[in-house]
């Protein structure tokens, strides 16, 4: 999404304004930390580097130091972290208008947008590069995560694939940290597989969110309760609050795929926005359950969230609730 301002400052190519925004911190992120580590080299960067953060920075500090020339280099580097948080951030308006041809003003402005009503977007489109980021899909993230791993040498199977996705979610900062820890570790071999997800993550191959929500769907009572034993013993393994709006999730989609063509596999996985991989789970779930079977569990996942934040639980722990849940979905 980003990847393009990088390259064009590994070519020496740069604009005056850098604006990055939105849901997606993970590449705001990647193009600040280059900024900060990799325009200038170490020397220059001494005299050439600013870095505020919008929520100590004064507007006029941020405007008079891109206003400096560079000393001994070719231009100077401004950045301004976090701007969302910073006041009068609409002053710098002026300065984008007519901005410093030696100096590369970048602001991260996360989580938030800037209102196109108003007039700094407009003047930022037009004098410098703005780049709105959005939270990546849930069905994409294997794709993204399998795409990263191959630009850096390293193939992972799909059921590997899956069950970190499923486990993280839509964490995509979290999902290449845990993944530079496991690539650490494997001794130089670059083909990755649900064994090594296991033992250099911690994500259970048999015991998971993927595996309870497998079990739930073929309506195996035995395997879903071993595996919410197993959290009841292992809490950090799947917490409620990480459980339930997958399943919830899950059975959304399970319940979308009463409105499409059944005997369309690729269609429908399309149209559920879910990964192929995993259209036999929703087939199974849809054909064991049914639409109202189906309809009973959301009224039941949402009424068991309600018990996950403490309203009417009667004492019982998350382990207990999910256990009685889940006893609940299948006697339907």
């Amino acid at each position: 999404m980003t990847d393009h301002i990088i390259q064009d400052w590994k070519k020496g190519k740069f604009s005056t304004v850098y604006w990055l925004e939105g849901e997606e911190d993970y590449y705001i992120d990647q193009v600040v930390r280059y900024a900060e580590h990799h325009i200038l080299s170490e020397q220059d960067a001494g005299f050439n580097l600013s870095v505020f953060y919008g929520r100590d920075a004064n507007w006029a500090d941020v405007i008079n130091a891109c206003r400096r020339y560079p000393m001994f280099a070719e231009r100077q580097v401004v950045l301004l972290k976090e701007a969302q948080l910073m006041r009068d951030v609409e002053k710098l308006e002026p300065y984008i208008e007519h901005p410093l041809s030696t100096t590369v003003l970048v602001v991260s402005y996360k989580g938030k947008k800037l209102d196109r009503r108003t007039k700094l977007p407009k003047v930022i489109e037009k004098h410098g590069v703005m780049v709105t980021t959005k939270k990546m899909y849930d069905d994409k993230l294997p794709d993204w995560t399998v795409a990263h791993l191959t630009s850096k040498g390293y193939t992972i199977n799909q059921r590997a694939v899956m069950l970190l996705v499923e486990h993280i979610g839509n964490d995509l900062a979290r999902i290449v940290n845990e993944l530079e820890k496991l690539t650490v570790n494997l001794q130089g071999r670059t083909a990755i597989n649900e064994d090594d997800i296991e033992r250099f993550i911690g994500i259970s191959k048999e015991y998971n969110v993927f595996e309870l929500q497998r079990a739930i769907a073929r309506k195996d009572l035995p395997r879903a309760v071993a595996i919410l034993n197993y959290f009841g013993s292992n809490p950090k393994a799947g917490p409620i609050q990480q459980v339930l709006p997958v399943l919830y999730m899950f059975f959304s989609k399970v319940w979308m795929l009463f409105g499409v063509d059944p005997g369309d596999s690729k269609g429908a996985a399309t149209q559920l926005g879910v990964n192929p991989y995993f259209m036999k789970d929703y087939q199974d779930a849809a054909s064991r359950y049914g639409q109202q079977g189906v309809s009973r569990i959301l009224l039941l996942l949402h009424h068991y969230n309600l018990k996950g934040i403490g309203m009417g639980t009667g004492g019982a722990n998350d382990s207990d609730l999910m256990r009685e849940m889940v006893v609940k979905m299948m006697q339907g």
